[in-house]
């Protein structure tokens, strides 16, 4: 675990924050599109459990490679600040949701002691981000205007989407930048 932040680690914070920002900015549009699509068969509000995973994905990405406490919270935090400020259509409230997924992926990482990066980590993070963003979204999105058959449907479709973007996909990238020596693994 690293024990201190340095500059090259806060400048690669930096740029992964910056370009989850951009994804989370360009998923805004890929979220209409597939409402629209959905509208018709009345499942619509499944569009935002099917693109959580890109939404959340700088949390869990930063906690792999740096492997510190705070990093899914900073860097959900400040690609929240990036989508915001170039535009997202949730405007500021883009930064309490930053807030939410940050401390929901954290939370993963301090359930496991901050001791576990690899599949118990990311399952754990999975499970925390899953658990509390549909809390939040229970409130925030009126999930509890849905049908019993429809919240199973969206809480298990957030799962896999944190779980293939979230988990997969930022271990992925992780690896590739350990074996490419962007990161060192410590």
């Amino acid at each position: 675990m690293h024990s201190n932040w340095n500059l090259r680690n806060i400048i690669l914070l930096t740029l992964i924050s910056i370009i989850c920002g951009i994804i989370f900015f360009a998923t805004g549009f890929l979220y209409n599109a597939i409402t629209i699509l959905l509208t018709p068969m009345g499942l619509a509000p499944m569009a935002n459990d099917l693109l959580i995973g890109l939404w959340i994905m700088a949390a869990p990405l930063a906690t792999l490679i740096f492997k510190v406490p705070g990093a899914s919270i900073l860097s959900e935090i400040l690609g929240s600040v990036v989508e915001m400020f170039i535009g997202g259509q949730w405007g500021a409230s883009t930064l309490i949701s930053g807030a939410i997924q940050g401390t929901a992926s954290e939370l993963g990482f301090t359930v496991t002691g901050y001791k576990n990066y690899n599949w118990i980590g990311i399952i754990s993070t999975t499970i925390t981000t899953t658990i509390i963003t549909f809390g939040w979204d229970w409130f925030k999105n009126g999930y509890n205007a849905y049908s019993f058959n429809l919240l199973i449907l969206l809480f298990i479709t957030r799962l896999l989407s944190v779980f293939v973007f979230g988990g997969i996909l930022s271990k992925l990238i992780s690896n590739m930048l350990e074996k490419s020596n962007v990161i060192k693994n410590n």
